[in-house]
């Protein structure tokens, strides 16, 4: 059974990232009725500081922690503060990447996604996410940009995202994550042939990313309204 975390860097009550998050959910659970899907609310986080991690975890980053290990891939919506990831992720980020050697990052597969009520989808954080998913040896998912525009106007009157675009590019990114997945699984399961299970694959080579981000666009495109 494949096992899914899904991470909203927005801690809105009406974020459109966690609708973007709640409508792969149900893509996932659709085509894919045996996987397993849960969310991890960053917000329960206390701020990384190595005093209190010297001290002992928390319970709030032991079961963050435990959650990403057991996981076979991430999915990470993110908004873009001012052209950057959130505060709030980025603390996420760093507790997960801890202790030191012994990070439940390291290997484990991520995509990656932004939504934003602007006109340009967040795609202006998620170069800085791929990059801090890098420095803690994550396996990022190689896929065009998903950047959802003006990502207001694809939600139905219950909150949910549903708009037929929104939803095919985002069903997009959940196949290329689950390729991913098994991709890898299997390389695990050849070198542990080869070498025994202590082995770890290499990560894979990784093409450039395109230039130019493709980000989707409602049928009739508006000026935003708010911060995601």
């Amino acid at each position: 059974m494949t096992k899914v975390v899904l991470i909203s860097g927005s801690l809105r009550a009406a974020s459109v990232n966690s609708a973007a998050l709640r409508a792969v959910r149900r893509i996932i659970l659709q085509d894919r009725p045996a996987a397993s899907v849960v969310s991890l609310p960053i917000g329960r986080l206390p701020f990384y500081n190595g005093d209190v991690e010297s001290a002992g975890t928390t319970p709030a980053v032991a079961a963050a922690r435990a959650l990403v290990a057991d996981a076979d891939a991430l999915v990470i919506s993110t908004p873009s503060y001012n052209g950057a990831v959130p505060g709030v992720l980025k603390n996420a980020l760093d507790w997960l990447s801890r202790p030191d050697g012994a990070s439940p990052l390291t290997g484990r597969i991520a995509a990656v996604l932004s939504a934003s009520p602007s006109g340009r989808g967040g795609i202006d954080a998620q170069p800085a996410l791929l990059d801090l998913l890098d420095s803690c040896e994550a396996i990022t998912v190689e896929h065009p940009p998903v950047a959802l525009r003006r990502a207001h106007q694809r939600l139905d009157a219950a909150g949910e995202m549903t708009e037929p675009e929104a939803v095919a590019a985002l069903r997009e990114l959940v196949d290329a994550t689950f390729e991913a997945v098994a991709i890898i699984a299997e390389q695990r399961r050849s070198l542990a042939g080869q070498h025994g299970p202590a082995q770890r694959p290499d990560r894979p080579d990784r093409p450039d990313r395109p230039a130019r981000p493709v980000a989707v666009s409602p049928p009739s495109a508006r000026a935003a309204l708010s911060g995601s």
